[in-house]
């Protein structure tokens, strides 16, 4: 059985559709995450641009297998958690 995989981090801003929406999911499917505002640290900044090459794009999704999501729908974060939609 493969090893399930689980969120680093997730690199957004506060102000962020996609980030809100997200984080709602990940919070109702009681999804654990590491929230880092990119406005409010430096460092997260440059990681998501690394990450994006050179784009800060909100939210970046890091996971333990250091892969990473970039503006994902619920659908395909549900896939890569391995979790249930319904």
């Amino acid at each position: 059985m493969n090893k399930m995989v689980t969120i680093k981090a997730i690199y957004g801003t506060e102000w962020c559709g996609d980030c809100k929406r997200s984080k709602e999911f990940l919070d109702k499917k009681k999804i654990p995450y590491t929230w880092i505002d990119i406005e409010d640290d430096e460092e997260a900044r440059e990681i998501t641009m690394k990450l994006n090459k050179g784009k800060a794009r909100v939210p970046t999704i890091v996971f333990d297998d250091d892969s990473i999501l970039v503006e994902p729908s619920n659908f395909q974060l549900a896939k890569k958690l391995g979790i249930d939609l319904e």
